[in-house]
């Protein structure tokens, strides 16, 4: 995920490209009184007296514990395409080699200048890429084998008094997992032949920010954290891979670091033999710097996202498809679910950034099916805190809110998922969009099996001063370009839900309200990858505090309640839900904003179970047919 302070999306006045528009979210009706209690029988209303009367003390209250139910080891192989060595063909001429580590303050020096690719070359990605911020290592330079855990850590926590009461189940196929990404936990930045990506760069500068070298040493320590989720039951373990690692100097025709394939290699066999499913995104924001340079820096303003995420580049789309066909020969026999790009809207520039990243996704969905002849599921995520009107009964606001859900969702998913031309929210702002030809809709429609959301949460939208048409004509508006007010609270100031450390409310039944939409609007199955919850001031408390996450917990159940009421009271196919983190991470710069459901001690690197993720598992397990 994205550290994000809330974001439009899009949907213009004119959705005549769209199957279905946007209503209000809700409709505001006055009543008096307390409030109802319709799981109350007749008694409820009763003026008989209660009678008082003496009994014997003792201390006879008792409580139940449980223990968590691990994942059982597999006993039986599924593969879902060929094994690499029937598929290598697909990726002719494939070179591999590994290279060492880097460190600024090394005095030796790589000898083997006459070599492109050799360490030299590969030591100048980084001093290219000028981080002044160095902090060395972490504590581990090698994999850790795995400890099982002791029957005391999976303990269940003390359950809230309050909690959900349905009587729904989740169907037999739905994904249920836990989620993160290689830059916000892996570590070892320096080592193993990864070369620099935007994510050291942008994090690179002499500032307070903290950076992305050691973070949790998942690249170490990967074992031990799939251990911990099987130990705990957790049965999908979705992570992205670093195309710096894959291939240091990006490009097609330049070689593969063999190191780095059988390191994910090993994780994904690792997250087979502990009973759990992988599924991989290929790209979480981590560009390699190679697709920077003069005129294009990642510190310049983008004009649609928050970064300059380096798309428009002009070797950017052929260099992705490369990466993708790598990673699809060679993991595809193992992986069910695949996610492409990772929230593209956030770090998308300009029009050819759009364009790069819609063509580059459709050319390896056919690659996935036609050429590799996968069985499994091929799609992408997508960011859009859902935009809701200010006030459901005022048509301008509900326009301001179908321009902010189409900007963000349907630049991609018009082409993508119904084979249709960009939404008119996306072509009035951005003046130089790529348009889009009769054989590319043909070529792009239809070519996600699922569609990917991040749902966290909500936001209140209206229109801007002026207007949304005026100000998606000026650049230089402080709406731009999204073009709508955006709020977190209702017509009578109350906040949309409970506040978190960052932009997230806890927000559920707008989350069935989008799921309803989503899947109503773009007619495809929709997968939750991404959804948690910051509790606020977590970092600054004590650890057991810490560890007592009830808002977490309530965020969790009370959003997967919602989910279980779209699939069965709205017919919506929600295929599954990843839960934002598995452990805390590092945030894009940031600490204190915890996502994670597991504590980590920055110091010693010790994970510890969070409350929420024994009552998430709990929640899901008791509401799985055959658990």
């Amino acid at each position: 995920m994205v550290p994000l302070t809330s974001f439009p999306l899009l949907l213009s006045v004119s959705l005549s490209l769209l199957t279905t528009t946007t209503l209000a979210q809700q409709v505001y009706i006055s009543t008096d009184g307390p409030s109802p209690r319709p799981s109350c029988t007749s008694n409820c209303s009763s003026i008989a007296r209660p009678k008082y009367h003496f009994t014997e003390f003792s201390f006879t209250q008792t409580e139940t514990y449980r223990t968590a139910t691990s994942r059982p080891s597999p006993t039986t192989t599924v593969t879902y395409a060929e094994p690499y060595e029937k598929l290598s063909g697909l990726v002719p001429g494939l070179s591999t080699t590994t290279w060492g580590s880097w460190n600024p303050n090394a005095t030796a020096q790589a000898t083997d200048t006459a070599n492109p690719y050799g360490n030299a070359a590969w030591t100048s990605l980084w001093v290219a890429a000028n981080i002044t911020n160095f902090t060395g290592t972490g504590l581990y330079t090698t994999t850790v084998s795995p400890t099982p855990l002791p029957t005391s850590e999976l303990v269940l926590p003390p359950a809230d008094y309050f909690g959900p009461t349905d009587c729904y189940t989740f169907p037999e196929d739905f994904i249920f997992g836990v989620a993160g990404s290689a830059a916000q936990i892996e570590g070892a930045v320096f080592e193993a032949g990864k070369a620099p990506s935007l994510m050291e760069v942008l994090a690179g500068e002499s500032d307070n920010r903290s950076n992305d070298h050691v973070t949790n040493e998942n690249y170490y320590l990967y074992k031990q954290d799939i251990e911990r989720l099987a130990s705990i039951g957790v049965t999908y373990y979705s992570f992205s891979i670093a195309w710096t690692r894959i291939l240091p100097f990006a490009l097609p025709g330049t070689p593969v670091n063999e190191e780095a394939i059988q390191h994910y290699s090993d994780l994904i066999d690792f997250v087979l033999e502990k009973g759990m499913i992988p599924t991989v995104t290929m790209f979480h924001f981590d560009t390699p710097f190679q697709f920077f340079g003069e005129g294009n820096s990642p510190r310049n303003d983008a004009a649609i996202g928050y970064v300059n995420g380096g798309y428009q580049n002009e070797t950017f789309e052929d260099a992705f498809v490369n990466y993708g066909k790598i990673l699809l020969t060679h993991y595809s026999d193992r992986v069910p679910v695949w996610f492409t790009f990772n929230e593209p809207l956030l770090y998308c520039d300009n029009g050819v950034s759009v364009d790069h990243v819609i063509k580059a996704h459709a050319r390896l969905y056919h690659f996935y099916h036609e050429s590799v002849n996968g069985t499994g599921k091929l799609g992408i995520k997508f960011n859009d805190n859902f935009g809701v009107p200010k006030n459901p009964q005022n048509e301008s606001d509900v326009d301001a809110a179908n321009h902010f859900n189409a900007f963000q969702l349907a630049t991609f998913a018009n082409p993508i998922f119904l084979g249709i031309d960009y939404p008119e929210a996306y072509k009035i702002t951005i003046p130089d969009f790529v348009p889009l030809t009769a054989e590319d809709l043909a070529y792009i429609g239809n070519t996600s099996d699922f569609l990917g959301i991040d749902p966290y949460t909500a936001t209140v939208v209206s229109p801007p001063p002026g207007g949304i048409a005026a100000c998606a004509a000026n650049s230089s508006s402080a709406y731009y370009p999204y073009c709508v007010v955006q709020e977190t609270s209702n017509i009578f100031g109350w906040p949309i839900g409970y506040r978190s450390q960052s932009y997230v409310y806890i927000t559920p039944k707008y989350l069935r309200t989008y799921l309803s939409y989503l899947y109503n609007t773009f007619h495809s199955p929709v997968l939750i990858s991404e959804f948690g919850f910051p509790v606020f001031g977590e970092a600054n408390k004590a650890v057991e505090d810490q560890l007592f996450d009830s808002p977490r917990s309530q965020y969790y159940l009370s959003f997967m309640s919602e989910v279980l009421k779209s699939i069965w009271e709205d017919g919506v196919n929600v295929m599954g839900a990843l839960a934002w983190s598995f452990a805390d991470n590092w945030e894009f710069g940031d600490y204190g904003a915890q996502f994670g459901v597991q504590y980590v001690n920055r110091t010693s690197q010790e994970r510890r179970f969070k409350k929420s993720i024994f009552d998430l598992v709990d929640f899901v397990a008791a509401r799985t047919v055959g658990r």
